[in-house]
């Protein structure tokens, strides 16, 4: 007899989580970091929930820790604080356009991509092959008073990526995203089973994130240190470029023949995936893992780092409700889902405590009640993993069905 589930889509109890209404910025209660997350299990399952919930408590406080550490000396700059309030001014009208391509404009210029061949220690598929690709990325802030200090992180001007192609391919591609500093290559093959999805018969690309691997600048103290801990205005500029360069992959990918693209990412990943399927209207499916959709509510909930919100709203002179206004330009919330509703699937952990299971109730609601698929671990540990991965794959395959079915009609 197959083994079913231990939690299914409707065991998420939410009667204490609020409904979406927009602006999101200002309805969400500013306890929603504090709102409960209940499910309904068996004692083995809530077990399975509890004790790997503690465990993600434990990793994200030492997470918080080195990213609130490389945040403080830039927030504590008092000639920078001032820079910052009138910096992020310049986004408010991108925010107030009512359409992200204002902001998260296509890329006007073609990327010269070269590739090579991966490292032995990566995935070596037997019957396809595996490049490493760079291009030299021609990105620029929209911001013409950040142009010079963002496009001075050299390292970060080269955008990276791993692609594994079917030797008779090209074929359906699986684009995914790495969270916040878990960019491996290596890392992320074996934690999401990258490699059984290319045996499902999808190609695969993983992409690189700004500040992360080789894009993070030479001094900082770890991968994707620099992501966040530059303000909120240069944070725009970053999430700009990662969708741009990300876009500038997938035009390549189409250029080779791809059939059909979709997405999925993790964490930092899966706000990222989110954020792009709100951009792009070819996309055959976007699924967001573990996401997170606030990140001011999300730093509300990780200590230490939650004890620099007051210093932060003292910076911007605004209060939590303008915090989450001057990170909305990037937030999924913001944004309508340009994938049909077919193709919108969410993967969610009953006990992670790094992204709340809140945020993807949040996203789930954001995206018409689409499919949501709870797994009873935390935000590093996928216990039942399996599960969620055959759902994935036959959602993938639907959804390129349907898409072919549409541009066909």
């Amino acid at each position: 007899m197959t083994e079913l589930p231990r939690i299914h889509q409707d065991d998420y109890c939410y009667e204490d989580l609020p409904r979406l209404t927009q602006p999101w910025w200002q309805t969400l209660p500013r306890h929603f970091h504090a709102l409960p997350d209940h499910f309904l299990a068996d004692n083995d399952t809530r077990w399975r929930i509890d004790y790997t919930a503690s465990i993600d408590t434990l990793a994200r406080t030492g997470l918080a820790s080195l990213a609130g550490a490389a945040a403080l000396p830039a927030t504590l700059n008092l000639r920078r604080q001032k820079e910052e309030r009138a910096l992020v001014d310049f986004y408010r009208p991108y925010l107030q356009a009512g359409d992200p391509q204002a902001f998260f404009s296509p890329p006007t210029q073609a990327a010269d991509i070269k590739r090579s061949p991966v490292s032995s220690y990566h995935f070596q598929p037997e019957d396809g092959q595996a490049h490493t690709l760079h291009f030299r990325s021609p990105f620029e802030p929209k911001n013409p008073a950040l142009r010079d200090r963002y496009l001075a992180h050299k390292r970060n001007r080269t955008a990276w990526a791993q692609h594994w192609r079917h030797n008779d391919g090209p074929r359906p591609t699986l684009v995914m995203i790495h969270g916040f500093v878990a960019d491996p290559y290596w890392l992320n093959t074996r934690w999401l089973a990258l490699p059984w999805f290319y045996k499902q018969g999808f190609d695969v690309l993983l992409y690189t994130l700004p500040f992360h691997g080789r894009r993070k600048g030479r001094f900082a103290p770890f991968s994707g240190a620099q992501f966040f801990s530059q303000g909120m205005a240069l944070l725009n500029e970053t999430f700009a470029h990662a969708i741009h360069d990300l876009r500038l992959f997938m035009a390549h990918l189409r250029e080779q023949g791809t059939p059909a693209i979709g997405a999925t990412g993790i964490s930092l990943g899966g706000y990222t995936t989110a954020l792009l399927s709100s951009l792009e209207d070819d996309l055959a499916f976007a699924i967001p893992n573990v996401p997170l959709v606030s990140i001011m509510d999300l730093m509300k909930s990780w200590f230490p780092i939650n004890q620099q919100i007051p210093l932060m709203q003292k910076v911007y002179n605004t209060d939590l409700h303008g915090l989450r206004e001057i990170t909305a330009l990037h937030s999924p919330l913001t944004w309508p889902c340009r994938v049909p509703k077919s193709g919108r699937m969410i993967i969610g952990g009953a006990g992670d405590r790094f992204a709340p299971p809140k945020h993807s109730f949040l996203l789930q609601q954001h995206w018409g009640h689409c499919d949501l698929h709870w797994f009873p671990g935390n935000h590093l540990l996928h216990l039942d993993q399996g599960f969620y991965l055959k759902a994935m794959r036959d959602f993938m395959r639907n959804a390129l069905e349907e898409k072919s079915v549409a541009l066909a009609g």
